[in-house]
């Protein structure tokens, strides 16, 4: 027995001591609020106090807490700071996915304990080694700060006025405050069986099992070994159905590294202390492609029978004449960029659990796209889609790579045949080895202008990693040549895409599908262009921005809503300061340099010219209280808020007098997968027309006009039409199919037109825009940049809620900061956040957020989307400042310190 207190009480449980303490917390004493991202010490998710002190509980031995007093967040509103801490957390916006709060708020708890009034510089250090994949981190500080001074910032009552436009504090919050959210590790039932995948050591290898029976008969509280001869429906699953090609379980060879060949379900114990290198399978392993050059060889193995030379899909889009657009240019610059592979790194491994029911699987699981699970293990089981249940449980992040399948087949498969519930939790090395990544591009770029400066022309070739598997691959392919032209006009196009089959773990979906790599070429290609020219780079950009009746490159003119030039506008005073200040830049020093870089973005928000639809569903109780079923997953970017928050309005409400009916496939209209920048769109623009029709019939009870204004006072409905009141008692008139006594049901699909052979249509319905500005510092004899602040500029068309558009932007530009100086993951190294490097607390610049608002007359209450957006142009910007600081152009990423004295040296040679 272990004996120690725990949030004020005295705990005894019998564990092994030298057990993980973090795991003793979460199984033994319930307290799943301590989290673990890592299991290793380097994402400080499992931070608890112990006699005070900041520790990683995953590094602790149990054996160590014997006698000790531990706070972890559960208990951290009794102390003195504690509750004000979660308090401003909530009122900031601090907690967007939510799975880091527990750690930063106990680290925060440390630092007030000792130092009752830091500065931000110190709160930074002192939560330096917590990792927040979502925020950006400046929210973080800025709700410490004020717990420090003893403020909370005051957000919107959701009691009193219009919702669209106000800063309303998450619906979801509390819960991720207060450590009680339920993420796919933390409601696993107490007698589920364990399940463990075996895994291919090698980027492509041959197999064969040995004796697998006697393996199993071993190993007591061992109850199965799974194959891909145990499933009884289709080996295969894929996001998009006609590319579908991986296999749950390989079939006699192993295209990636990380592949699953078998599973082991058992008694939790039984399974956790296997070694599963020693599990009866033999490996052979063959040649292997992990280059886009080394699989378009022709003496290359092929990995699809389907796929000649390995080439998945091609993407096309072409207009005017290009070779007469660079025959008649004043000027013409051409470059070759290449980008590497980026994880995901959200801080919640993959984890889930399953139950059989009678005939049916239910399965709670971290995912963003609930009825492409449903489906897809559907196929995969042999049954009807109605006989899956998906229970999205909270994402502790997702940035795309939890759109595909993890866990969900292998606990549904487990769960099946044993009859018990069966659980999956993915180890930090497993998630990154065998889950999706951003792809790595190779791409060549020619771009033209007059003498006046109006681009001419463009030649844009692309080819991209895509792994082992199709994922997303199409979906880049696709994308990208339609953005590659960036939000300018441009007379003459072509631009060509491929994605590439190779033997790394498949590439997906991953916050821009493709158009940040774009971008990394095109915006420097447009400051190389500028610098012939001998214009500024802002005012290049702004003379060749996209204005509502000019046509894009696939001819769409849009009519309304294009921002982009106001982005770039409201860029200009900083530019002009910073850029072009007197006496700022690199005087007195020969090795410290600073620069200001540019970049500008467009991003088509949704499917690229395919149905996209969403459907809500908004009932009145006879309590006079309102159900919002609401598909839309939720994974940190604000949905489960910004959804009700249109819905609110939309009928005329106060916005808590709203339910929240979470995603469920049983509970919720499909709302699609949460990417592609849609939900606020999209799931937007259904619950707009949902709201709308349920205040008809809400108006149609009191036979009143339009304009009168609703209220709900309990079970009584009051209708104040033009000074007459009446009302109505809603708990006196019948319930409907779903418990209602009026509901509404909307779908909302945004109206797009195929492309043609050109790729000349209408892609998209709407777009957002955005411009970032950086300023960097490049110590030009160690390489090392540092950014010093980033300026960011989007139109949101209309910020539904100003608190959370900002945290997407802040937690962007993190994201495209890592991506631009220091993200790499090579194949079958770094497995793990230690040797993979994501932006800390002490990395991410101040980022002062323009919201612009040119509305769209197709989003809800005009809005667009922001997610992917906010990290699309970060990345060019500093690679621009980067340049303008040193001369040197930094054409791969990441802008390591060795690539940039590289490039440096270069320049000097030359």
């Amino acid at each position: 027995m272990i004996s120690f207190r725990l949030n004020d009480a005295a705990v005894s449980c019998d564990a092994d001591p030298g057990q993980r303490l973090s795991e003793v917390l979460r199984r033994h004493c319930g307290q799943t609020g301590t989290k673990s991202g890592c299991d290793a010490g380097d994402c400080g998710a499992c931070s608890v106090l112990i006699d005070g002190e900041l520790a990683c509980a995953c590094l602790v031995p149990a054996g160590q807490a014997e006698g000790a007093s531990i706070l972890s967040v559960e208990g951290l509103r009794a102390t003195p700071r504690g509750g004000l801490l979660q308090e401003a957390f909530l009122a900031r916006g601090a907690a967007q996915c939510g799975i880091c709060t527990p750690g930063m708020l106990m680290a925060a708890a440390a630092l007030l304990e000792r130092e009752p009034n830091p500065g931000r510089e110190a709160i930074a250090d002192a939560l330096g080694g917590v990792l927040c994949r979502c925020t950006g981190y400046a929210k973080i500080i800025d709700a410490v700060e004020d717990a420090a001074k003893g403020r909370i910032a005051s957000a919107p009552s959701p009691m009193q006025g219009r919702a669209v436009g106000a800063g309303i504090a998450r619906l979801d919050g509390v819960p991720k405050v207060m450590g009680t959210e339920r993420y796919g590790a933390d409601a696993v039932p107490g007698d589920a069986l364990w399940v463990r995948a075996v895994r291919s050591p090698f980027h492509r290898a041959g197999f064969r099992f040995g004796d697998l029976d006697a393996y199993l008969a071993a190993h007591p509280g061992l109850l199965r070994i799974l194959t891909a001869g145990d499933i009884p429906g289709r080996n295969v699953f894929g996001v998009i159905p006609p590319f579908a090609d991986q296999p749950v379980f390989a079939e006699n060879e192993a295209r990636f590294r990380g592949e699953a060949v078998a599973a082991v379900v058992g008694e939790r114990a039984a399974v956790e202390a296997l070694d599963l290198a020693a599990f009866p399978v033999t490996w052979e392993e063959r040649p292997h492609v992990l280059t886009v050059a080394a699989a378009l060889d022709s003496d290359a193995p092929q990995l699809h029978a389907n796929r000649p030379g390995n080439v998945l899909v091609k993407g096309h889009v072409a207009r005017g004449d290009v070779e007469q657009g660079f025959a008649a240019a004043a000027v013409t610059v051409e470059g070759v960029f290449e980008t590497s592979f980026v994880e995901h790194a959200y801080i919640e491994p993959e984890a889930g659990w399953a139950r059989r029911v009678g005939d049916r699987i239910e399965i709670t699981a971290s995912t963003q796209s609930p009825y492409m699970d449903r489906d897809d293990t559907a196929a995969i089981m042999g049954l009807p889609p109605e006989s899956i249940r998906i229970i999205p449980s909270a994402c502790g992040g997702g940035f795309g790579s939890k759109l595909d399948l993890s866990v969900q087949p292998y606990v549904a498969l487990a769960a099946w045949l044993t009859g018990r519930p069966a659980a999956m939790v993915y180890s930090r090395p497993e998630s990154i080895q065998s889950t999706t990544k951003r792809h790595p591009a190779i791409m060549r770029s020619r771009m033209a202008a007059t003498a006046e400066g109006d681009l001419l022309a463009m030649d844009f070739e692309a080819d991209f990693n895509t792994g082992a598997y199709a994922s997303w691959g199409p979906t880049v392919a696709n994308r990208v040549p339609v953005h590659a032209s960036g939000p300018y006009v441009v007379r003459n196009y072509r631009a060509r895409s491929r994605a590439v089959l190779t033997h790394c773990v498949p590439a997906g979906a991953f916050r821009g599908f493709g158009v940040p790599q774009t971008v990394i070429a095109q915006e420097q290609m447009l400051d190389m262009l500028a610098e012939k020219l001998g214009v500024d780079p802002l005012e290049f950009r702004i003379r060749n921005a996209l204005r509502d009746t000019t046509p894009t490159v696939t001819g769409q003119v849009m009519g309304d809503g294009v921002g982009i030039r106001e982005c770039l506008l409201a860029l200009r005073p900083s530019w002009q300061a910073l850029r072009w200040g007197a006496g700022i830049f690199n005087a007195g020093s020969d090795r410290i340099k600073r620069g200001v870089g540019v970049a500008g973005m467009f991003y088509g928000c949704g499917n690229t010219s395919l149905p996209n639809p969403s459907t809500i569903r908004f009932g009145v109780k006879p309590d006079g209280r309102l159900s919002l079923h609401q598909g839309a997953v939720d994974i940190g970017q604000g949905s489960n808020t910004v959804i009700a928050q249109i819905a609110a309005d939309a009928v005329g409400l106060p916005l808590a007098l709203i339910d929240l009916v979470s995603p469920d496939t049983d509970l919720t209209p499909d709302c699609g997968k949460t990417s592609a920048s849609r939900q606020t769109f999209v799931t937007g623009k259904a619950a707009e027309r949902a709201g709308q029709a349920l205040r008809r019939q809400l108006l149609r009870l009191a036979n009143a006009g339009e304009g009168a204004r609703l209220g709900l006072d309990g079970p009584m409905l009051r209708v104040d039409d033009g000074g007459v009141v009446r009302t109505v008692r809603l708990g006196q008139l019948p319930r409907g199919a779903h418990g209602y006594v009026l509901c509404a049901e909307e779908t909302f699909d945004p109206p797009t037109a195929p492309l043609d052979k050109d790729g000349q249509g209408v892609p998209y319905a709407v777009y957002g825009y955005g411009a970032h500005l950086a300023q960097v510092e490049v110590d030009t004899r160690l390489g090392l940049v540092k950014v010093l602040s980033i300026v960011a500029a989007h139109d949101v068309g209309r910020a539904i809620n100003p608190v959370l558009v900002e945290g997407q932007i802040e937690g962007g530009v993190a994201q495209g900061l890592g991506m631009a100086l220091m993200e790499e993951f090579t194949p079958g190294r770094g497995e793990n956040l230690h040797d993979y490097l994501i932006p800390t607390i002490g990395d991410v610049p101040p980022v002062q957020s323009i919201l612009v608002e040119r509305a769209s007359s197709v989003g809800p209450f005009g809005a667009k989307g922001i997610g992917e957006q906010a990290l699309i142009p970060t990345a060019p910007a500093i690679l621009n400042a980067i340049h303008h600081a040193t001369g040197a152009r930094l054409t791969r990423t990441p802008a390591t310190p060795e690539r940039v004295l590289a490039a440096i040296r270069a320049l000097q040679q030359a």
